[in-house]
């Protein structure tokens, strides 16, 4: 029904002209949405689905570089849709935190669309590879830019559709059993997230993140809100692989082909810390606090834990696959700190490990096409195969290790400073034994795939630029953040500082500063 004449709709409405750069926060996922959707109208063009993947997310590179420093020189942004104002319709937000991951994401979506051009084959191509792709990246961009935690939830869907699509590429038996452990984990894992956005809505009557940011302080002596945030805990913990709920991710993560499992390595646990972060650090602070001790404890046991599990592998992909859920602990340690010094930690940590672990994925299967084998007492000789490729290697896995002068040494070190300047000895000694334990499952994988003498003659493979340059980009990032971090150092600084306090956030969701 029309409004009466005179009816003042300032309060619901957007009644100002939205300024054209506003679009750029919903930009990456309405391109993302439009060249799936493009793909599968030329279905019965296979061949162009590549070039259109690549381009189209080369656009989206460029896309989120302008939305990150339109972030960096005018603070955090947000677009609102169908006019409606919030709390009352969704909002959009991206300040810097979202802007960073999103970039990293889509740097991580480009290179992997280079790699899958030889690792893909025909019939991947045509059941569909880039079109889930670019589904893939809208739900991880949507997670990323969203201001509320209901669209939050749409989103990790999104992405959830399109993985189980990428998971099962190919219809191998291995498959299919890797995508049943991964599927119904992540389904309950989604399924405590519905729960839990239900219980937040019942007590705050919103789901605008940053009118709950708002509404906390005045509701947490009579609200539950320590149970809501043990809901969400448990919940992203899940999802990104936490102990003791990390048994699907070795479970699933080597079945699939290895650029698949390069870009759920990179992006998809990385979805789950930050969604932890929005809430329990920006949203909920002081049940954060109250639950310290125990994500410091459950931080400590998936360092370690993933860091033994990666010891007792001979399968390179599946030692990776426990790699991963160590540098997730690392994460959830600055979590529980608290401090700016963790968060930007956990910040820190998460880019760093979206590139570090696309490189490595990439790397053990291009390792496996020089000998033949994914298994170590199948593989040596590498070295003397392919001298550069040996030497990427060794950047890659001492930057795994958290060794200078790579990118994984600044986390390592503000972690361990942030966890020591509160007395957490026990965590700064779990993370140091957990990089320690790293270091000589690198080391075991570089004496036995690289430095002794293959065990049976492999015939020689040529490295295309299509694996080359992947490889190269990422190594060349992962050795620059290490050699010059000053630049991504204080962005994450300004980062976690944001997150620890919100008010530009809510003035940009608010500006008259309070939600009507």
């Amino acid at each position: 029904m029309a409004a009466p004449i005179g009816t003042d709709l300032s309060a619901a409405f957007l009644t100002a002209p939205v300024p054209p750069s506003n679009w750029l926060v919903i930009l990456p996922v309405v391109h993302c949405i439009v060249l799936g959707a493009l793909m599968l109208m030329l279905r019965a063009h296979v061949r162009l689905h590549a070039l259109i993947a690549v381009l189209g997310l080369a656009a989206l590179v460029l896309v989120d570089a302008v939305l990150l420093k339109r972030v960096i020189d005018d603070g955090p942004v947000t677009m609102v849709m169908g006019r409606w104002l919030p709390p009352f319709g969704i909002a959009f937000t991206v300040d810097l935190f979202g802007a960073l991951m999103a970039l990293a994401a889509a740097i991580a979506a480009l290179v992997s669309s280079l790699y899958a051009l030889t690792d893909i084959d025909a019939g991947g191509r045509r059941f569909g590879f880039f079109p889930f792709l670019m589904l893939l990246m809208a739900g991880v961009s949507g997670v990323f830019l969203t201001g509320d935690i209901f669209n939050l939830y749409v989103w990790f869907e999104v992405l959830l559709i399109s993985s189980f699509g990428l998971l099962i590429l190919g219809s191998e038996r291995e498959q299919i059993d890797g995508a049943m452990k991964y599927a119904v984990l992540n389904l309950i894992g989604t399924t405590l997230f519905l729960i839990a956005v239900g219980y937040l809505y019942a007590i705050f009557g919103t789901l605008n993140m940053a009118d709950i940011a708002l509404k906390a302080a005045g509701l947490r002596d009579t609200a539950p809100l320590m149970t809501l945030a043990a809901l969400f805990l448990f919940a992203f913990a899940m999802k990104a692989a936490a102990f003791p709920v990390n048994f699907w991710l070795p479970a699933s993560y080597h079945t699939p082909r290895i650029v698949v499992s390069a870009l759920f390595a990179g992006l998809l646990t990385k979805v789950g810390i930050y969604a932890l972060i929005r809430v329990v650090v920006m949203l909920l602070p002081v049940e954060r606090e109250a639950l310290s001790l125990m994500i410091a404890l459950v931080g400590a046991a998936t360092v370690l834990m993933g860091a033994l599990g990666a010891l007792a592998q001979t399968d390179i992909r599946r030692m990776l696959g426990y790699v991963v859920i160590s540098g997730i602990g690392n994460m959830l340690a600055g979590i529980a700190i608290g401090t700016p010094g963790g968060v930007s930690g956990s910040v820190f940590y998460a880019l760093h490990s979206v590139m570090l672990m696309m490189a490595l994925y990439l790397l053990a299967g291009q390792a496996a096409r020089l000998g033949g084998s994914f298994q170590l007492s199948a593989l040596g000789g590498l070295y003397r195969e392919c001298g550069w490729f040996a030497a990427v290697s060794l950047i890659l896995f001492l930057a795994a290790c958290g060794l200078p002068p790579f990118s994984g040494f600044w986390p390592k070190v503000i972690l361990v400073k942030a966890a020591l300047d509160i007395g957490a000895w026990w965590l700064a000694a779990a993370l140091l034994a957990g990089g320690f334990l790293t270091t000589i499952c690198f080391g075991r994988v570089f004496l036995l795939a690289y430095w002794r003498p293959a065990p049976a003659p492999v015939e020689a493979v040529a490295i295309g630029w299509q694996s080359a340059l992947p490889l190269l980009a990422l190594t060349a990032l992962v050795t620059g953040f290490g050699i010059a971090p000053e630049p991504l150092l204080s962005l994450v600084q300004a980062a976690a500082g944001s997150l620890a306090d919100p008010g530009a956030y809510i003035h940009s969701v608010f500006p008259e500063g309070a939600a009507q």
